[in-house]
Parts: structure tokens; C-alpha cells; sequence
């Protein structure tokens, strides 16, 4: 689904405008240096979550995110410490938004960040969906949550009316989506 996510953005957006490691940093250049200044001074940085995301462990079974030298953990933090906006991308219909005490420290606030959800069962409809979203976001259409009221929010900042969201429960009632951009924490 990485492949699939990369290809549709640099199609809407322009390859030149996607930074993908493998693909973007040119032979025989400073590996650490290119990754660190992108991830500084990106405009907005997607951090894509697969089911195995946070589980992901080396041959040691120590959890790749919890390594000093991790390369995914250094980057999330450098643009989060830039102030960057960041947004969590949940690849597959039930993989959920680890929490902020589940993260490395450096990185918990990623827990925290309003995701997108691209569904492996709409996954066309989810492409073009995430798409239009980062499009909003790297316009400058979209409400900045620092800047404006949030969803279910009037004008003053009073509560709303309630946003409607609809819940599909998957294998046995142990997993949620929500619609759309909409995550449903669990408690």
C-alpha cells in the first residue's frame, strides 16, 4: 500500500513534490543529511501506519521505534520539532492510531494528530480522498486547527451540533473505522 499511496501523490501532486527516500535522494548524497533537511523543512510530512506499524521489531524482537538510530522515529521528531505539520495516514481498513503512551517520547504526539485513513477496501475512493485532503492541506484551504474552530465547533468555539459519524466493526467487533477523516478511540 506504501507503493500505491506514493504513486497516487506524485500523480496529484508531482513527483518532484513527493519525497520518497528510495526514490528522491540521488546517489552517491549524504543519506542522514538529505533525510534530516526534509524532514526539517517539509511542509507537511505523512506518516504512513500499517497494521505492523508499531510492532515492527528487528531480528533481536527489540521494536524498530524504540532504536536509538531509527530512521522513521528521527524524522517524525525532526519535523514535529520544526513545528511542521504532520499527519498520520492508517493504511488499511482496521489499523488503528497508536496512542501517545505507546510511542517513543520524542514522537507522541503524533498519537495525538488528527489521521486519514486510506481503506484497503476503497482503495481507490481512499487514494483520491487522501489526495484532495493534502491538496486542501498544502493550499492552505483547509482550517488550521491552531487557527480556527475544529470540527463540531461553532464560530466562538462553542460545541456544535454533533458531528454523525458511522462506525463498521470488523473481525468479531475487535476493530473500528470511522468515516472518512474521523478516528474512534477505544476505551
Amino acid at each position: 500500500m506504501r507503493e500505491r499511496v506514493y504513486r497516487a501523490l506524485s500523480d496529484r501532486l508531482g513527483a518532484e513534490e513527493v519525497f520518497k527516500s528510495s526514490e528522491s535522494i540521488p546517489p552517491g548524497a549524504d543519506f542522514a543529511e538529505v533525510l534530516v533537511n526534509q524532514a526539517a523543512e517539509c511542509k507537511l510530512m505523512c506518516v504512513l501506519i500499517g497494521p505492523e506499524w508499531l510492532d515492527a521489531r528487528n531480528e533481536d524482537g527489540v521494536r524498530l521505534l524504540d532504536r536509538d538510530h531509527d530512521w522513521v522515529r528521527r524524522e517524525i521528531a525532526t519535523a514535529l520539532r520544526a513545528g511542521n505539520r504532520v499527519v498520520p495516514v492508517l493504511l488499511g481498513d482496521a489499523t488503528m492510531l497508536p496512542g501517545p503512551s505507546e510511542l517513543p517520547v520524542e514522537i507522541a504526539e503524533l498519537g495525538r494528530l488528527q489521521c486519514l485513513r486510506v481503506p484497503e477496501t476503497h482503495l481507490p475512493d481512499g487514494l483520491e480522498q487522501l489526495g484532495d485532503a493534502l491538496t486542501a492541506l498544502l493550499t492552505g484551504a483547509a482550517t488550521d486547527s491552531a487557527t480556527g474552530p475544529g470540527p463540531g465547533t461553532t464560530p466562538a468555539g462553542e460545541p456544535g451540533p454533533p458531528t454523525t459519524m458511522t462506525a463498521h466493526v470488523s473481525g468479531g467487533g475487535s476493530a473500528y473505522q470511522a468515516a472518512r477523516d474521523q478516528t474512534i478511540n477505544l476505551t
